[in-house]
């Protein structure tokens, strides 16, 4: 709670997964990656409820045997390729009522930790949001970036402005991480999404607290990272 507001977190599970099956169950660094979050999110100070909105039988028994009150079931319409999350997100505030403010922790993001969840609860509440957004900066421009046709031809590839810039010269750019999305359960409901028109506002973080699986690839980077802050912490 913050001050006298009840905040929901809902980490949202699908059991399909087809670039990397089973994901969100698979084992990182002893435990589940569902488990990452789920953690995270019970050292909030300002979370009152955590759920795993989930299909799957699988992960939803992984969730109870962390904490059996945590486990949603969702039902098999919204555990589609195409199901968009805020649908997720809505269906569960349909159970929840009494909350105020909705929290999105995307299960794939293990980094994240407590400072980066209780950092943007309290950026949201100072700027007086309707949403929070977390967001990183790009690893690599998209200002050196452009699109090929079946040529290949790099005609007019970049901007001549840049052309021959240093890197470290160029516009800072940020992404969208998949973190973090903070709203009122209001604007959810009437909105359809954190993607407010007004009133949105980012949370930086840093690009290893960013890091997101999607792929395997993904995953062993987030491996490696987490082995060396294991290191760091105990030098």
């Amino acid at each position: 709670m913050y001050e006298d507001s009840k905040i929901l977190a809902i980490i949202p599970a699908r059991g399909g997964s087809k670039r990397l099956p089973n994901k969100n169950i698979l084992p990182l660094q002893g435990k589940p990656l569902i488990e990452w979050s789920l953690e995270e999110a019970q050292k909030s100070k300002y979370i009152d409820t955590t759920i795993v909105s989930s299909d799957s039988k699988s992960i939803l028994d992984v969730v109870s045997k962390f904490a059996p009150n945590m486990a949603f079931k969702r039902p098999s319409e919204l555990a589609q390729d195409e199901t968009r999350s805020i649908d997720v997100v809505i269906n569960a505030l349909e159970f929840y009522k009494e909350y105020e403010y909705v929290i999105l922790l995307q299960p794939t993001s293990p980094l994240r930790d407590v400072k980066d969840i209780d950092g943007a609860i309290e950026h949201f509440f100072k700027n007086k949001a309707t949403s929070v957004i977390g967001v990183c900066e790009v690893e690599h421009s998209p200002l050196w970036s452009n699109t090929l046709d079946e040529t290949l031809s790099m005609d007019e590839f970049l901007d001549d402005k840049y052309n021959n810039s240093r890197s470290q010269d160029l516009p800072l750019y940020y992404r969208i991480n998949g973190a973090f999305y903070m709203s009122n359960t209001e604007s959810i409901k009437e909105n359809e999404t954190f993607f407010v028109k007004q009133n949105i506002y980012a949370y930086i973080m840093s690009q290893e607290h960013s890091a997101d699986i999607d792929t395997k690839l993904d995953f062993i980077v987030a491996d490696a990272l987490l082995r060396e802050r294991k290191l760091e912490k105990n030098r």
